[in-house]
């Protein structure tokens, strides 16, 4: 069995990650480009980390049996898939706490105010001279787009903070835990922070913009660890200068790695992680995730369907 990876790895990342694969599995893990072409003719399974699969790509994959993905699967052709008669599947619900518990020390970063604390430490300065704000969770809304198994997650944690939670789906899903449904303009408008947990579609790209921005509270936090180009991050650098809303924290960006230059890095309020929120093992490791790709490859070696299958074959 021969499963190619394609994606940005350190070494350190490559090495735990086929260490963790079955020792007769061939495990390839390269970078996008030319070079995966030659690896596509004869594997069974990709797991496509940073690179779309579409059917360019997989006129090349004459051996592939399946496409899996972790919970975005974004950057793959479902419908080529299906019509070349390969599973895809993702990993829905996988990394759901590590997502839930990393939005809720984004925000508890935030309202503590840790990562200014932490920096006046560093500088050795007298302590009399602290001057910060910072704030309790406690009666404080929070509205979440999006609920999944992420959404209901970052719910239960806020609940526990004895936070109110408002959110808002397109879906016709049964919002229980005391949560409440609501539409997105008074989410909008109502919330003290709006946590992004929606799949990236032609729906959902770019529909959190200057629009969006205007409706929210100016002393509003966005927090986002979903996909970045839900958000229109032009906008969202904009609102930021002018106070349209307060704060951000993000995980995930349009262009990742985040560009050096980026305004983002430089604007105060905004807390920066580097797309991690799903893999708290270490960079680009997280055990379960791992452990979920090695169950479902298993199952379609013996004939089976995969779990979290995204097609029908």
């Amino acid at each position: 069995m021969k499963i190619l990876m394609i994606g940005e790895f350190s070494e350190t990342a490559k090495s735990a990650i086929a260490a963790h694969f079955p020792k007769e599995w061939n495990v390839v893990i390269v970078p996008p480009g030319p070079d995966i072409q030659r690896h596509l003719e004869d594997c069974q399974v990709l797991i496509p980390e940073h690179v779309q699969v579409d059917s360019n790509l997989l006129a090349h994959a004459k051996k592939l049996r399946l496409v899996q993905t972790g919970a975005g699967f974004d950057n793959v052709d479902i419908p080529a898939c299906t019509q070349l008669g390969i599973w895809a599947a993702n990993a829905s619900g996988v990394n759901a706490q590590a997502v839930a518990e990393h939005v809720l020390a984004l925000i508890l970063s935030y309202y503590k105010n840790i990562p200014f604390l932490d920096s006046f430490m560093r500088k050795r300065t007298n302590e009399e001279k602290l001057n910060y704000t910072g704030s309790e969770l406690s009666g404080r809304t929070i509205g979440i787009i999006g609920w999944g198994a992420i959404g209901q997650k970052v719910a239960a944690l806020c609940q526990a903070f004895d936070m109110k939670v408002l959110v808002y789906s397109r879906h016709a899903v049964q919002i229980e835990g005391g949560a409440e449904r609501t539409d997105l303009d008074t989410l909008l408008s109502t919330s003290d922070m709006v946590s992004l947990h929606a799949a990236l579609n032609p729906q959902t790209r770019h529909s959190i913009n200057q629009t969006t921005f205007k409706k929210m509270k100016h002393t509003a936090l966005l927090i986002n660890t979903s996909r970045g180009q839900i958000v229109n991050e032009d906008d969202l650098i904009e609102a930021l200068k002018v106070r349209d809303i307060a704060g951000a924290c993000l995980d995930v960006f349009a262009s990742e790695p985040l560009s050096p230059d980026s305004e983002l890095r430089d604007l105060p309020h905004v807390i920066l992680t580097p797309h991690t929120a799903g893999m708290p093992d270490g960079r680009k490791f997280h055990k379960k995730r791992y452990d979920f790709f090695i169950e479902n490859i298993r199952r379609v070696e013996n004939g089976k369907e995969p779990k979290s299958k995204l097609n029908q074959l």
